[in-house]
């Protein structure tokens, strides 16, 4: 697929973001100015001070001769990079892969997604009329490269250039065109070389050795000889689908149905790439929202990787009564933030072996109640029984569990090559034991009240703390069983010491 480049100039961003502020001035010669060399220059003016003769670069001084009549304004720099940001924003609306460009521009790999709005064409007339409707002149180009896109929209006639006929829409435009130093276009033009179709005739090396590197370096990004790769302000998610409604929609089964469409899109991709979703982000825009209003976003996220449209779709219609539509919504756009594998699944002749439906059970929960509400417990590297597990957000994956791939995560793994009890106390709680032999099991013991005569025992097994921590005794673990058949962990703290009685503690229970 040809990559496909907008380049979008806002040649009055200051000035243009001053009137919206203060409508008033609208109609009047308007300039920005900037504290430079201890004097003031000017270094924007709308349309009505140009038309006057003020142009940048004269000094407020000047520009007053030239028009007495003009209102000024501080320039600030740092409002104007922000607001640039927040309409690179804004322009996600046509496309995931969006930046500022310079100071006065921004720049959109549409690349795939003309369609969705009509075309190429239509797509520049949607963003230029919106622009023009928020108060910003504004010129935009398309072409294959981002340097030719540039050159075209501050240079050119044509707003698209075909693919692949970058070279003749750009032989006619000044060498500025290709983004060179002042130094150079003023050297270039003092030997008559002051279009771009002029360079193509001299000698590459003679071009960079009199005027630098940076002609020939400009000249191939801008006929595609050379990458220049675009930046996205953010990540660009894996998956993303999106669908410019012909009119907008406000009800809540028609943005249920948009979604459940977008979500069938969805898996498509997720099925050729062997993935599933592990958090989504929904966006909608709204007819009557200004550009600087953020979309109104949803996000789901799941416990393992999924692509079941149907599942998917119940985790949004807990939410989707949160989006409020206002006149209309005309754009919406789904994306995968985070992905994982997903192969196929193999399950038993009856239909088990699925654990699908848990998986579900926990992405409801966590996406109604907060990822934090659901919690299981993971291992942890620690032999002490209380320290070796540790709870987790259910919504995050976990080691050995066949809801998440062991493969993804560390393996740490609990120890199965001895018993442990289903059920533990926490803390442990204290037991009057008699043992014959200090180094014995106990032979009875007291527990909240209750006798218990042990019949059978197994160990010790000794387990101590971690070496680098200090808190923390040796412990002698025995398994017994009771004359009634239950089974109990009990453990002795302390090495044996003559003269001192060691404490014991029933930590948990088998069966």
């Amino acid at each position: 697929m040809t990559r496909r480049i907008v380049s979008l100039w806002l040649p009055r961003l200051s000035t243009d973001a001053h009137v919206r502020r203060f409508p008033e001035l609208r109609d009047r010669p308007l300039a920005a100015v900037l504290a430079e060399c201890g004097r003031l220059t000017v270094v924007a003016v709308n349309q009505a001070a140009e038309a006057a003769g003020v142009l940048p670069g004269m000094t407020l001084a000047d520009a007053r001769a030239v028009e007495p009549a003009l209102a000024v304004f501080d320039a600030e720099p740092e409002s104007d990079a922000r607001l640039l940001e927040r309409l690179a924003a804004w322009c996600t609306r046509y496309t995931p892969w969006t930046a500022p460009d310079g100071t006065d521009g921004v720049v959109l790999d549409v690349t795939g997604c003309a369609h969705l709005f009509g075309g190429e064409r239509a797509l520049l007339a949607d963003l230029k009329a919106r622009l023009a409707a928020a108060g910003f002149e504004s010129r935009a180009a398309l072409a294959d490269t981002p340097a030719a896109a540039w050159a075209v929209a501050r240079f050119g006639t044509h707003a698209i250039i075909p693919a692949t006929q970058q070279r003749a829409a750009l032989d006619l435009l000044p060498v500025a065109a290709l983004r060179l130093p002042v130094t150079a276009v003023e050297g270039l033009a003092a030997v008559g070389l002051r279009r771009i179709g002029d360079l193509h005739a001299m000698p590459r090396a003679a071009l960079a050795a009199r005027f630098g590197t940076a002609v020939t370096r400009r000249l191939d990004q801008a006929l595609g000889r050379l990458d220049e790769p675009v930046s996205p302000r953010r990540p660009v998610p894996p998956h993303s689908v999106r669908l410019a409604l012909p009119e907008p929609i406000s009800t809540p089964e028609a943005i249920a149905g948009a979604v459940r469409h977008l979500l069938d899109r969805l898996r498509v991709g997720l099925e050729a790439a062997q993935e599933g979703a592990r958090r989504l982000l929904l966006e909608t825009h709204r007819v009557d929202h200004r550009l600087e209003d953020p979309p109104q976003t949803l996000t789901i996220g799941t416990s393992r990787p999924v692509r079941d449209a149907g599942a998917l779709m119940r985790l949004f219609a807990q939410k989707l009564e949160r989006i409020e539509p206002g006149p209309g919504i005309e754009l919406i756009v789904l994306s995968t933030t985070e992905a994982g594998p997903l192969g196929a699944v193999q399950t038993g002749l009856d239909g088990t072996g699925d654990e699908s439906a848990l998986g579900e059970l926990v992405d409801r929960i966590g996406n109604r109640l907060g990822e934090r509400a659901v919690l299981r417990l993971i291992p942890r590297p620690s032999w002490l029984p209380e320290r070796s597990v540790a709870p987790a957000a259910a919504m995050m994956a976990a080691a050995n569990d066949p809801l998440w791939p062991p493969a993804l995560w560390p393996p740490v793994l609990w120890p199965d090559d001895r018993p442990r009890p289903v059920r533990l106390l926490a803390p442990p709680e204290p037991i009057d034991a008699m043992a014959p032999v200090p180094d014995d099991p106990p032979v009875m013991f007291r527990w909240r009240g209750a006798v218990h005569r042990v019949r059978h025992a197994d160990g010790p097994e000794r387990i101590e703390a971690e070496w680098w921590r200090r808190e923390g005794e040796v412990r002698d673990y025995y398994r017994v069983e009771d004359a009634d058949g239950r089974r109990f962990w009990v453990f002795r703290q302390g090495l044996y010491q003559p003269d001192v009685t060691a404490p014991w503690f029933l930590h948990g229970f088998f069966g």
